[in-house]
């Protein structure tokens, strides 16, 4: 998946929109109401990134996992290493499995269930 890609899957998810709270450099999407402090962040994207850098937030046992089994997951960059990943999308992950570990994100930020 290219930028733009994952950057509309993560903008089809519920309540999901695009923000610059740290500079033109870093897309950070969120969950939440704009302008109030009801927002959180679930994926981040390096913009400019050749491949894409992507991070996103993860239970500290999965990460674990996904660590030793591909060498593009990465603790999180410039944030919680125990709680993030950033991917380097270079294609190790296949499309579906990518797919999976936002909505796990979206999921564990946002605090439901399911993504409808």
């Amino acid at each position: 998946m290219d930028h733009k890609q994952i950057e509309s899957y993560l903008l089809e998810l519920p309540e999901a929109w695009l923000d610059y709270p740290f500079g033109k450099e870093v897309a950070v999407y969120k969950i939440g109401t704009k302008n109030t402090e009801n927002q959180k962040m679930f994926a981040l994207i390096a913009e400019g990134s050749d491949p894409v850098r992507l991070s996103l937030k993860c239970d500290p046992e999965l990460s674990k996992v996904l660590r030793d089994k591909y060498e593009t997951v990465l603790p999180g960059y410039h944030l919680n290493k125990k709680h993030w990943n950033t991917i380097i999308c270079s294609g190790q992950l296949q499309d579906e499995e990518l797919k999976d570990l936002i909505r796990h994100s979206y999921l564990l930020v946002s605090g439901r269930q399911t993504v409808n």
